[in-house]
């Protein structure tokens, strides 16, 4: 059994554990985890679950929009109240959780693309007694800064899995796409597939932020490396800009992705985009606002001390017909 497959079938069984416990009533408030030390603040165990979601991702995000569906309908199916905030500048992320612990929320889930810059407002959210899920990204820093639990896929196995895959059709030489400077999940990505690749993998900074500039760059690299048959992007918004990028430079290069929107399914089904590694990312939304009910009120917890995965999983044209129909609903 592959390592990849192992923690594939992990995270499919701790997923569906999530979505079943999910179903059943836990008994009331008062039965719930352990009150916080006096001197730490405290969170009233009975007072209405109140939970803000607070995230790197930018206004409009493909990506992004699809984990706030998935907070939002947990919000609906548990009858929680769940708010979901964003800010792609670290420091103003970290001022969103700090106004989260002033303002009494009963739960918080951040994504950590840059951990250093959030820790201090992590840290005082646990010690004012307020439980903590990570997700998508900073799995490695997660328990220390006190959070129950990460959420999302490992970044490492992930990209060692997509260069795997880029081996076996048969390419030489890899261009890895880094659309955000700074996050340092897209550069475990990058490393993984060079070391599932296990050839030349080369990386180019772009700014997802400026598409037409994303699109250049790219074809640019291609235009001044024509051994280049590989181009692997890490966000959905980039996938088809490297597409055209290729065509374009009249190169070659075939193009994988990270992540799905409805225009990488297309893509993939029009024989463009070789294939999609997928994290699932509205389980990163949904999964954590479950945990947080069933800890609030059953103390709870998931994983046994180690992150729950989501992914990775593969979007190609074996499964990109079923996959549509998810996309255009805005939960894939």
């Amino acid at each position: 059994m592959s390592t990849t497959s192992a923690r594939a079938r992990r995270a499919l069984w701790v997923a569906a554990a999530a979505f079943l416990l999910a179903a059943c009533t836990g008994p009331s408030a008062d039965t719930g985890p352990e009150e916080p030390a006096a001197d730490s603040g405290g969170v009233d165990s009975t007072a209405p679950l109140d939970f803000a979601v607070i995230t790197h991702g930018s206004e409009g995000d493909a990506f992004w929009s699809v984990v706030q569906n998935g907070a939002q309908d947990a919000a609906r199916d548990l009858g929680v109240e769940v708010s979901y905030l964003a800010d792609g500048d670290a420091g103003a992320q970290s001022k969103l959780i700090d106004n989260a612990v002033a303002q009494g929320k009963t739960g918080l889930v951040v994504s950590m693309a840059n951990p250093d810059a959030l820790k201090s407002s992590i840290e005082a959210a646990v010690r004012a007694g307020i439980p903590v899920i990570t997700i998508n990204s900073g799995a490695d820093r997660s328990t220390e800064f006190g959070a129950i639990t990460h959420v999302g896929q490992d970044e490492t196995v992930a990209g060692e899995a997509a260069g795997e895959r880029l081996k076996g059709e048969g390419k030489k030489k890899i261009l890895c796409v880094i659309h955000e400077a700074g996050n340092s999940g897209l550069n475990d990505r990058c490393e993984g597939a060079k070391q599932g690749f296990g050839g030349n993998v080369t990386n180019l900074q772009v700014d997802v932020a400026n598409p037409t500039d994303a699109e250049a760059r790219i074809r640019g690299a291609l235009q001044t490396d024509s051994a280049i048959d590989g181009v692997l992007t890490l966000n959905s918004q980039v996938a088809d800009r490297a597409v055209a990028a290729a065509e374009s430079a009249g190169s070659a290069a075939e193009v994988a992705t990270f992540d799905l929107n409805t225009d990488v399914v297309k893509s993939i089904q029009d024989g463009k985009i070789l294939f999609a590694v997928d994290q699932q990312q509205y389980q990163q939304g949904y999964v954590p606002i479950v945990m947080l009910k069933l800890y609030r009120e059953n103390g709870n917890t998931l994983g046994g001390g180690q992150p729950v995965f989501t992914g990775p999983g593969f979007v190609d044209k074996s499964n990109a017909d079923q996959v549509e129909t998810y996309t255009e609903r805005g939960t894939r």
